[in-house]
């Protein structure tokens, strides 16, 4: 989805202490981090950030991790966590600059991820850019990398062949698949689910919205 670049976005972000534009510097030692020691939950690809701000404020005792390269993504990212958080500074949130398709660059030995969310990613249709779906082999063995034993990837999409193909993606790639579901609103599998600004419109398009739970 194509964004406005945003003036402001550049100044409000470094101002904000819970962003970081640099994350490489932290790599291997994320669950240091934070204030508190908890299980640490990514999400690659946060966009405006609605998701990860309503898992992280009513969830005060996991750390999260949220990821987007796009600057414009990042400032609305962040007024919305301020503004879920009634602009106290979160301490189990953590924004980040990164390319996701580069995660390898972020996290690797030593960060031990429980949970990682990837929500209405790219489908990326065409084959020669398969690669490039972050749900791919490629990329599933990089997460393989900082995962914890027995962690979790929770897996929202809209796109039928995106789904399918990724089903294929998690088995080469040795992950089981926990649960799964092809219309998210009439057979829930989380807990709590937390509408997205996506799946919100794919819904009322009458789009079924298909998710999986796969644990490595």
């Amino acid at each position: 989805m194509r964004i406005r670049r945003k003036k402001w976005a550049e100044k409000e972000l470094q101002e904000a202490k819970f962003y970081i534009d640099k994350p490489e510097i932290n790599k291997g030692k994320w669950n240091n981090y934070f204030k508190k020691e908890a299980p640490l939950y990514i999400e690659l690809g946060c966009g405006k950030g609605l998701f990860i701000s309503t898992l992280a404020v009513n969830n005060k005792n996991i750390n999260f991790i949220a990821v987007d390269m796009i600057e414009a993504m990042l400032g609305l990212s962040k007024r919305n966590i301020e503004e879920a958080y009634q602009s106290k500074e979160p301490e189990n949130l953590a924004l980040i600059r990164a390319n996701v398709e580069l995660i390898d660059n972020v996290f690797g030995d030593g960060d031990k991820v429980d949970r990682i969310y990837i929500n209405f990613c790219n489908p990326w249709p065409k084959s020669k850019h398969n690669k490039r779906r972050l749900t791919h082999t490629r990329q599933l063995e990089k997460y393989k990398t900082f995962l914890k034993e027995k962690g979790e990837i929770y897996f929202k999409t809209d796109d039928d062949e995106l789904f399918e193909a990724s089903l294929e993606y998690f088995k080469e790639s040795n992950f089981k698949i926990e649960d799964i579901t092809y219309d998210l609103h009439k057979e829930p599998i989380f807990e709590t689910n937390i509408e997205t600004e996506h799946e919100k419109m794919f819904s009322k398009e009458g789009i079924k919205i298909k998710a999986l739970i796969a644990r490595l």
